[in-house]
């Protein structure tokens, strides 16, 4: 059997050559197999030879391999056929070889000659296939399930894959990478294959020394004069020294985070105006066994000034009005972060860019370019293409899958035909987010402009988020539990209710549909249905309301009973029931009408509202000033609010301010009485006749570039007065603090006002009072945005108290608590709260809790408590 050309690797036990190796030094093996070939045949067979080549005709070609091969796939690839004439020696050979190789598959090549007869040859491919990989990656030591998904995912390896030496150097590689970036610095891996007798294949074998993990023992720095070590460290958030104190930081050294770092260095410098500012050299280092030291030496450069401005192509706006609007003036620090808030991206809007594409300026351009920089002044000119101003020419709407198309567009600020105005998008994006009805950390606006004809096409993006609910809020206070069971329909649709479709409500039009239950067991009941049309008519923001309720307040019931005290029983063993029963009932039926206003600006809105309700008291003297009686309650309420917050479920910029007033008409102007003292409290206050003031305030702002620690200061005020004073406060409608403030307004015709850490009601006479102040300062942070389950925790600081009359009445004379609490909104049943607080003031004996409140007569004090609320109002302060 003679050789012609042979690429032959030796097998060192089970590991493979690198097929990368073979490819880069294919060709000079290929020669200089030629050369032994042709040294041997020119010793052994004279006919062979580089210099006399010889053409056979190729009789057969047959295959030989240690795997189970598909011979006839082989010699496809090799290129030759039975019948081809070749050149011995000659490069028909040597292409075979190649084209074998080149499928990455084979961890041998020969190909040989088993016969010859004069000019017919017979051809032998002998190849050895790589190993296939079982799908097993086995390490020593063991590594975690998540560390093994890992690093197979960063891999991207396939069951059944030939595996190379290329292979395991590259899994060498990401081994070693992965457990660099988890801090083992000096982390190693070997890896090798191993037959699987099992499953068959082989297995990807892995030796690990993770080493050390180490840690940052000190931040050396040089050079640096404009900012401190401290500020500099401050920088680099996630590369940190290792203190014991250092609960919360990372110490690890991780080399991507550390170059990160290094970047964020010098952005601060460039923030600072030092824009030649750099890192000349840095090094690390081992300390000891376990931790490094990082030298880094700074070259801060000069600290650069604003010599001159000028403005080239603006002809909208004069160079004055641009440089008020800009803020920076020659002489001020030349400081890039601010110049691009000043010239693009300002959350106020009072930058350049906004004040053009405000007033339709959509294709306008700003480049701020260096004209000359010489030792530590910049002159700089900005170059402005104003263009055209843009058009509006389409509006749409994708992603809405339930929200009818005409409901979200009714609410835009941008519609077809205005100028584009970016503060518009922003706006409309708020309206979008304040419905509810949408996920408002998805939402998105593509504007698609149309230079040809000066026009502009927006497209709104949103996502449909669950908004119906089933409403289960309630608390527990005072020794009693207060829940309610209802479904709120958040955007229903009336028209549909018998035309369809349904999926699975009809839905879609922005409507509001509500029905409630409320019940404490006998004490307490109460019955709600509401409907809002935000849209009455269809033409304008006017939101038309309806609601009917009725509720009954009761002791327990009174039995009858013989002359020995036993109660009597009817013939089923029933307890019979005196007819003198307990109970305080109260009806009502209300319409409301609001508008959205457009001065002082559209954030305002105004509410009008007419309501009757009905007190109907049997027997109920322990709440009221009169144990039995009816009281009518014929009343108007205005409201004006301004509401700018950016999105209702876990707001971080904007406030919401609400003035209100309801009233009575003032019956005792013209009812010809002009002494109260000798009427009863029942025949007095037949018609209650009262005036009542509130104000609230809310206001938010983020704490952190990310806008997630986010504050939120609120105030409210409430003050009862009678039109007339010989008349008195009616025993209705006043504010009952303290507690979670559970019902939010309306048990017994009182209004409930939380002040957690204390227990319900506790803070307020036993009657109620006329006058309330409230004062909270609390610190959000949320654990999850999902719009399916938003969830936020939250520090709280407040204080508030309530009085009997002006003279009494304190704004600074307050009960003060504070606590830790937890917000989880689910859509299906509402915003869920838990908190514990702890109040700080005493309270007087004679207040009005339920017994079995955490008053401490003896110590003055209160002992800290827990509140749980479902619904989302704390009261209405």
């Amino acid at each position: 059997m003679k050789q012609f050309t042979t690429i032959k690797s030796e097998k060192e036990g089970l590991e493979k050559p690198a097929h990368n190796y073979y490819q880069m030094t294919k060709f000079l093996i290929i020669i200089f197999a030629f050369m032994l070939s042709t040294i041997g045949m020119a010793q052994n067979f004279g006919d062979f030879s580089y210099m006399s080549p010889k053409k056979y005709k190729i009789h057969d070609i047959k295959v030989e391999s240690s795997h189970n091969i598909d011979h006839n796939v082989v010699i496809a690839v090799s290129g030759l056929k039975v019948g081809q004439e070749i050149t011995v020696p000659g490069q028909q050979i040597a292409s075979a070889i190649n084209k074998l190789w080149e499928q990455d598959r084979f961890s041998d090549v020969q190909i040989l000659s088993e016969t010859i007869k004069g000019t017919s040859i017979v051809l032998i491919i002998k190849v050895e296939e790589l190993e296939r990989w079982s799908g097993k990656f086995k390490f020593k030591p063991n590594v975690s399930k998540n560390e093994l998904d890992d690093i197979q995912e960063a891999l991207g390896f396939y069951d059944n894959q030939r595996i190379t030496q290329d292979n395991l150097k590259q899994v060498n590689k990401v081994v070693r990478g992965y457990f660099i970036e988890k801090g083992y610095f000096k982390a190693k891996a070997h890896s090798w294959l191993k037959a699987d007798t099992l499953v068959g294949g082989y297995d990807i074998m892995v030796k690990l020394d993770k080493g050390e993990r180490y840690k940052i023992n000190a931040i050396n720095i040089e050079g640096n004069e404009a900012l401190s070590d401290g500020q500099i460290k401050r920088q680099m958030k996630d590369t940190k020294e290792k203190h014991w104190w250092k609960l919360f930081w990372r110490s690890k050294f991780i080399t991507s985070n550390y170059e990160k770092d290094k970047k964020k260095i010098i952005a601060k410098y460039v923030d600072m105006s030092y824009r030649d500012a750099e890192i000349v050299s840095d090094t690390v280092y081992d300390f000891d066994e376990k931790t490094i030291n990082i030298d880094i030496k700074i070259n801060e450069g000069n600290k650069y000034y604003i010599r001159s401005i000028n403005w080239v192509g603006n002809t909208k706006y004069r160079d004055g009005q641009l440089d008020t609007v800009l803020g920076i003036k020659p002489g001020d620090e030349y400081n890039q972060s601010v110049l691009d808030t000043r010239l693009y991206m300002n959350p106020s809007g009072s930058d350049v860019s906004s004040l053009y594409m405000d007033n339709g300026y959509l294709f306008f351009q700003i480049n701020p370019v260096e004209k000359q920089v010489s030792n530590d002044s910049v002159d700089l000119e900005f170059q402005i293409y104003e263009g055209k101003q843009a058009r509006i020419r389409t509006i749409s709407v994708s992603g809405n899958t339930k929200t009818s198309d005409h409901v979200i567009i009714r609410d835009l600020y941008t519609q077809p035909g205005d100028l584009f105005s970016r503060d518009a998008v922003i706006r409309s994006q708020r309206e979008l987010s304040q419905k509810g009805y949408f996920n408002p950390e998805t939402l998105g606006v593509n504007p698609i402009p149309n230079p040809e004809d000066g026009t502009v096409d927006i497209e709104y993006v949103v996502e449909e988020s669950p908004s119906d609910q089933i409403e289960l809020s309630g608390g527990f206070g005072a020794g009693r539990i207060v829940g309610t069971l209802g479904v709120s329909f958040n955007n229903f649709a009336l028209r549909r209710l018998f035309k369809g479709p349904w999926n699975p409500l009809p839905a879609g039009d922005g409507q509001k549909l509500s029905i409630r239950a409320q019940s404490n067991g006998y004490w307490f009941q109460s019955y709600n249905l509401s409907f809002t049309e935000p849209w009455l008519g269809g033409k304008k923001p006017q939101a038309f309301s309806f609601t009917a309720f009725h509720s009954v307040q009761s002791s327990q019931p009174i039995f009858q009973r013989d002359g020995n005290g036993n109660i009597l029983r009817d013939a089923d063993g029933k307890a019979i029931r005196t007819e003198d029963r307990q109970y305080l009932k109260i009806s009502g039926v209300s319409v409301g009408l609001g508008k959205r206003l457009k001065w002082p600006d559209d954030y305002f809105q105004v509410y009008h509202q007419l309501s009757f309700e009905k007190y109907n008291v049997n027997n109920y003297g322990s709440v009221l000033s009169f144990s039995d009686g009816v009281a009518n309650n014929l009343s108007y309420y205005f409201n004006i609010s301004r509401n700018s917050i950016d999105q209702p479920l876990y707001p971080r910029t904007g406030a919401k301010v609400s003035f209100s007033f309801k009233t009575s008409a003032p019956y005792s102007w013209f009812d010809g009485v002009d002494n109260y003292d000798g009427l009863s409290d029942e025949k007095r206050f037949k018609w209650l006749e009262y005036n009542k003031i509130k104000f609230t305030t809310s206001w938010f702002a983020p704490l952190t570039k990310d806008k997630k620690l986010v504050a939120n200061a609120r105030f409210g005020v409430g003050l009862l007065n009678p039109w007339n004073k010989s008349k008195g406060v009616i025993p209705f409608e006043r504010f009952y603090m303290g507690g979670s403030g559970l019902t939010g307004y309306n048990i017994g015709g009182r209004e409930i006002i939380a002040l957690r850490g204390y227990d319900d009601q506790i803070i307020s006479d036993q009657n109620g009072d006329p006058l309330i102040a409230k004062y909270t300062l609390e610190m959000r942070y949320p654990l999850s945005l999902n719009p399916s389950a938003t969830i936020y925790v939250l520090g709280f600081a407040e204080a508030g108290n309530s009085w009997q009359n002006y003279k009494d009445f304190n704004p600074l004379k307050v009960k003060r608590s504070a606590g830790l609490g937890v917000r989880i909104y689910l859509p299906m049943f509402g915003l869920m709260g838990l908190d514990y607080g702890f109040g700080f003031d005493p309270v007087d004996s004679n207040h009005g809790a339920a017994p079995g409140h955490n008053y401490d007569i003896l110590n003055k004090g209160y002992h800290g408590q827990f509140h749980f609320t479902i619904g989302m109002n704390l009261g209405e302060l």
